[in-house]
């Protein structure tokens, strides 16, 4: 199995600021938006480089969203910046109607997302947003691994035309995707290959993935981790194939089981090779306050909940 090192904890948020900051030094269109996080959303550095391309507009998310449309229609490509909770839940109209209805060129930058964001509870733990962001017509919706990922997915965001939500998280996570690797939008990326089941993860959980397959090994079982970094548009062309050579199928999130990457990867295996499957995701519950790991083991997102799911759908296989 193909081992993968982790060069350190660092947060996906900082990956977009990094991504943030670079793009801001070689494209002089793209300018920032943020309702009173920039802390938060590691925009300063943009910021201090370029302060008369980013506009701070309070917590008024919903007037945030309307004035990136505008910056849009101008020629401009719009990041606007807050957490996952207010830029879905709180703005859906706006999003709908300003952004994705006309195909504005927007890229909504969603940071603390899922119940990573621990200690500030379930009010702000949003799990329902990338279900939300893919049901709309020409929205893209991005969910990287590590903070290189989350920096180039950044970058490749102003280079694609039309809205796109780019979803990433508070915690300290581990860091082991490639530095400067091209982030293709759409394609998935086979890391580990397998014969015995397939672990489609995406976000933290591919990292939990990892461990996962190599405690699956320990057992004498070989998983094939394929980390799906764009929920849309899917890779299908990816999933049908690992799919038919494992005859099985897992799928890691830290989101809402409804309407997740689970409920986008069974149609693809409904409609083109009916494949036994299991879910590791929140299952139609809030979060709560805690620390980020705890919230992990608890909601049944942890290693050994992969794990089991992927030993119980092996048992499935006709």
């Amino acid at each position: 199995m193909k081992k993968f090192e982790n060069t350190g904890n660092i947060d996906t948020r900082s990956g977009f600021g990094e991504g943030l900051y670079e793009l801001g030094k070689t494209n002089p269109k793209v300018v920032a938006l943020c309702a009173d996080l920039i802390g938060s959303l590691k925009m300063g550095k943009f910021i201090a480089d370029h302060p008369e391309r980013f506009f701070q507009t309070g917590i008024a998310e919903a007037n945030m969203m309307g004035v990136s449309a505008g910056l849009a229609n101008a020629g401009y490509i719009p990041f606007a910046g807050t957490f996952a909770a207010f830029a879905t839940g709180r703005v859906y109209d706006q999003i709908r109607q300003s952004i994705a209805y006309s195909n504005k060129n927007v890229k909504i930058a969603s940071s603390h997302a899922g119940l990573t964001l621990g200690e500030d509870g379930a009010t702000h733990q949003m799990l329902e947003d990338m279900g939300m962001m893919k049901a709309l017509p020409n929205m893209t919706v991005i969910s990287p691994c590590d903070f290189n990922q989350t920096k180039a997915a950044t970058l490749a965001s102003a280079s694609w035309e039309g809205p796109i939500y780019l979803r990433f998280g508070r915690p300290a996570v581990p860091n082991f995707t490639p530095a400067n690797e091209e982030f293709v939008i759409g394609k998935a990326q086979k890391l580990i290959e397998g014969s015995d089941v397939t672990i489609f993860a995406t976000g933290h959980l591919v990292w939990k993935s990892i461990e996962a397959a190599e405690a699956l090994e320990a057992k004498g079982i070989s998983a094939e981790v394929i980390n799906i970094h764009t929920i849309k548009p899917l890779d299908v062309e990816a999933i049908i194939e690992s799919a038919k050579k494992t005859g099985a199928v897992v799928t890691a999130e830290e989101h809402m089981m409804n309407n997740g990457l689970g409920d986008s990867v069974a149609q693809v295996l409904a409609r083109h090779c009916p494949t036994p499957m299991e879910y590791v995701a929140v299952d139609d519950t809030f979060g709560e306050s805690g620390k980020p790991e705890e919230l992990l083991i608890k909601y049944g997102l942890g290693p050994s909940n992969i794990v089991a799911a992927a030993e119980k759908v092996i048992s499935r296989k006709v």
